[in-house]
Parts: C-alpha cells; structure tokens; sequence
C-alpha cells in the first residue's frame, strides 16, 4: 500500500451544519470509556482500513480512553452499527476522534445522519469555554464515502498531510 493523504476538515459555527435527512430507527447513544463495546466497535470499524490505533498497547487504549471524554454508539433499530468519540481539545475545540460505522452498515443510508447526530453533540458538549470548532480527519484508507459525507455536513477542509505507507 502507498502513502495515504490525509484530509483535516472543521466546522466553525453550528449553523454550517447541512443536516442529512433523518433515519427513522437510528439514534446515538452514550456510552462510558470504561464499556468493552467502545474498543469492540472501534476496532470492527478500524480494521477494513488499516487504522494505526488497532496495534495499539493497552496501556495506549487506557491513555487514549482517559482523553476521550465522550462516547455514543451508534444504533439502528436496536443493533449496534457504530461509534462516534470526541475529544475536548481546549479553548472550545472539539475533536471527532472516531467517527465510524461497522462493516455491516456501510453504504445502506446511515452515515450522513449519523454524522448529523454527532456534529449536533459536540455543538452542545458541556466545556467550557463553549465550543467554537469541530474537527476531524480522514485519508484516503478510510471508506471512500467518508470524505465526501464530512464535505456534505458542511466541514470544510483546512489541511492536506501526506502521510507514510
């Protein structure tokens, strides 16, 4: 595999939110940094495209975990489809560290208001001061909807990094 060129998107203000229309049956729901499920999903979600994270030590997770201040699995009807968490970044920057749906899920629908979902949390994360950016990434390891889903949303890309095969 070649190198992979990463793209950073961010968001500036909740009204650059363009909203995918809703999905009947599909909701985020909290879950603790201590649940098994946030590194099960992570890890289904991660291993179609290679993510770094899966060689992760344990001691890694925790430390990654203990900075990862909120968790939401996906769900549609009831079955877990995926995961978003985020990270508090400082002086009102959120992060969108993982933002992802399991294999079974993809390409049936469920991204865009997935997403819609999400951005909405962080808008409303309780930090202080309130947040003011959302950001994330993705590469071109990542599914081939990913970026073009993030673009819909409203995030607008801020940098490009060509990182190592």
């Amino acid at each position: 595999m070649g190198a992979k060129i990463a793209t950073y998107l961010e968001m500036t203000s909740p009204d650059q939110l363009r909203p995918a229309d809703p999905v009947a049956g599909l909701a985020l729901e909290p879950v603790a940094a201590t649940n098994p499920l946030v590194r099960r999903l992570h890890d289904r979600i991660a291993m179609p495209h290679g993510w770094s994270s899966l060689a992760w030590s344990p001691r890694r997770w925790a430390e990654w975990l203990a900075t990862a201040g909120w968790h939401w699995v996906v769900r549609v009807d009831g079955q877990d489809a995926g995961l978003v968490s985020m990270e508090e970044r400082g002086e009102g920057e959120v992060a969108i560290a993982v933002f992802g749906l399991v294999p079974e899920f993809v390409g049936r629908g469920y991204g865009g208001y997935a997403l819609t979902l999400a951005v909405r949390k962080a808008w409303n994360l309780p930090i202080t001061p309130p947040a003011r950016r959302i950001w994330l990434h993705t590469s071109t390891a990542d599914h081939p909807h990913a970026l073009p889903n993030y673009r819909r949303r409203g995030f607008r890309p801020y940098r490009t990094e060509i990182e190592p095969a």
